[in-house]
């Protein structure tokens, strides 16, 4: 089941009709009873939807319309590390988040009892999200839950990075392939034995440095040893049509330096939809790499880690930006304003502030970094 799930989520990425069926079952093999996938930009506040299954439109439409700024998970969502599995819970205390607008008339509505999410990939002010609902039939999210989730977020990862280099469908990718302009992949097309015909950008840049991968007699090729020995008899399984015996998204070690960890990961595209898309290149497999690291972090989320902010006060600390005054915070965020009031005391208490203003200043201090 693992296999042809993984199998269908990368054939969606480059046939965007087919995400259904892949939400269908990644919904069948973790537990849930309906996904999405979608975007959502802390800094424009704007969201969109790309991919769902088995959503009831009235309120997804409701949710764009009306509930977007309400939901509590965010901004405090998007700086969790990609690739993480987390629930509303992990971010927003139980009993504060059933008080909420958004629990009480986007959430309960739906009968909706938890959800599986997962950042799969993650901008400075934006994240790309899969979430995976449960009713109260499938009940709460336990640890069997997050580890399946876990088996399929990779391929997921993979998948989005694929489909946005593989553009063939504007009408159906161009949200997706826009969305995604911060992904950190460096993307290597190769033929028959290692032969690059194509490349990123990024992955330009990587084969200009030499440090860690090279072009060898047009071919791709690893720096160290181990990692080219990696390489080689994984574009080899690939070629003979074998990669999934072997696993799909074998993380080949690029570098042990702390500061320059870096992976490489190899998909075949001699299977299934995907026999498609590399015959558009004459290429057989598909090589990205990726940085493990991180980097530094926007103003918010340094903000909100030096002074060990709650999701509900990062909330506040962002609604401040927009708007001023009690009751218009409560409007905003679909709090109440004895819950507003709370936050708030605690933001001026953790920051040494006293008033909205110097919040404000404080914010605009990290965003305008002086120098030293």
């Amino acid at each position: 089941m693992l296999s042809g799930l993984i199998g269908d989520i990368y054939d969606a990425a480059l046939d965007p009709t087919l995400w259904l069926r892949a939400l269908e079952r990644s919904c069948d093999f973790v537990g849930g009873s309906s996904a999405v996938l979608y975007w959502h930009d802390v800094a424009s506040e704007s969201s969109a939807a790309l991919h769902l299954f088995n959503d009831d439109p009235h309120y997804t439409q409701l949710y764009f319309e009306k509930y977007m700024p309400m939901n509590p998970v965010f901004p405090a969502a998007t700086f969790i590390e990609s690739g993480l599995i987390y629930t509303p819970t992990d971010i927003v205390p139980e009993a504060e988040l059933v008080e909420t607008r958004f629990h009480r008339e986007w959430v309960e509505p739906q009968g909706i009892a938890d959800v599986v999410c997962v950042n799969l990939e993650k901008g400075t002010t934006s994240s790309s999200v899969l979430n995976i609902r449960r009713d109260h039939t499938h009940g709460i999210v336990d640890e069997g839950a997050r580890q399946r989730a876990a088996l399929i977020v990779p391929h997921f990862q993979r998948a989005v990075a694929i489909g946005r280099l593989f553009d063939q469908r504007k009408t159906a990718q161009a949200v997706l392939t826009e969305t995604l302009d911060n992904v950190e992949a460096a993307i290597f097309l190769l033929g028959p034995n290692g032969r690059i015909v194509f490349v990123n950008e990024l992955a330009r840049s990587m084969l200009d440095e030499g440090t860690l991968l090279q072009e060898r007699r047009g071919a791709l090729a690893a720096v160290a040893p181990d990692a080219q020995r990696m390489l080689r008899d994984l574009v080899t399984a690939a070629e003979n049509g074998d990669l999934t015996a072997r696993g799909h998204g074998a993380a080949i070690p690029l570098s042990d330096a702390p500061a320059r960890r870096w992976f490489a990961h190899v998909l075949s595209l001699t299977a299934g939809d995907r026999q498609r898309a590399g015959a558009v290149h004459s290429a057989i497999a598909a090589v990205f790499v990726r940085r493990t690291s991180p980097v530094s972090p926007p103003p918010l989320e340094a903000l909100a880690k030096q002074y060990g902010l709650t999701a509900g006060e990062i909330r506040v600390l962002d609604g401040i930006m927009k708007v001023s005054g009690v009751q218009a915070l409560a409007d905003l965020l679909g709090l109440s304003q004895a819950t507003v009031k709370t936050h708030l005391h605690n933001l001026f208490r953790k920051t040494r502030t006293a008033r909205q203003s110097e919040l404000v200043k404080l914010i605009a201090g990290f965003e305008r970094p002086t120098a030293g």
